[in-house]
């Protein structure tokens, strides 16, 4: 009886590098992320973190190298990688006009979720925004901005989830909501790539540790 084969890294980064004009973002950076490990993306500002994670999210392409999520290639089959991927950035993406439930209600449609109405709710409640769910986002704060982003990419259910500074501008009871629902969502299989100068609660969620510097991988 012949073995399964092995199932793919979550990520692999073979030989990346990114550049812009003449800055190199990233250089020369490998590194292999099993399934089922989580990872904290450290590094100083300009480190190369958010380049990281926007290459992997598809957002941007390598200027040399292989992405790979879950076996893919990014560049090549790039429209797979990402009904696989979501990404928690800086920039919440949500519609300013409208209020949080319609925002989800939004993507619940395009996700064609069988109960977009039901989703939405549960969701709002999770992340503490169940008493907000008719103020329009205009009115949010910041931290109730990233509330509202988390529980996008929660509704997207991905299998790889890319959280950029999640814990910024929440305050203590936002940042404990959102330990718990990373742990949640390692819990449920979800790989998890954590960037954050939250090193205490980085190291707490995450199994594995990769630093940057300049653009390379060092020793933290």
């Amino acid at each position: 009886m012949e073995a399964s084969p092995a199932a793919p890294p979550a990520l692999a980064l073979h030989d990346v590098s990114k550049r812009y004009g003449r800055y190199w973002a990233l250089a020369r950076l490998s590194y292999t992320l099993p399934q089922g490990r989580s990872l904290l993306l450290t590094g100083h500002n300009g480190s190369g973190k958010t380049t990281l994670l926007r290459l992997v999210a598809t957002a941007h392409s390598p200027t040399h190298g292989q992405v790979e999520v879950q076996g893919r290639d990014t560049v090549k089959e790039r429209d797979a990688v990402r009904r696989e991927v979501a990404l928690l950035s800086h920039a919440s993406f949500l519609y300013e006009d409208l209020t949080a439930w319609q925002n989800l209600m939004v993507l619940a449609r395009l996700l064609g979720l069988p109960s977009p109405e039901d989703a939405s709710g549960e969701l709002l409640t999770k992340v503490g925004l169940g008493r907000r769910s008719s103020s329009p986002v205009r009115q949010f704060s910041a931290g109730m901005r990233k509330r509202l982003a988390i529980a996008r990419l929660l509704m997207k259910a991905p299998s790889l989830a890319l959280l950029d500074e999640p814990f910024g501008e929440l305050d203590p009871a936002g940042i404990q909501d959102m330990e718990r629902i990373i742990g949640e969502l390692k819990d449920s299989g979800v790989t998890v790539v954590l960037a954050t100068h939250l090193i205490e609660q980085g190291l707490s969620l995450c199994e594995e540790r990769l630093h940057l510097q300049e653009g390379r991988a060092v020793a933290a």
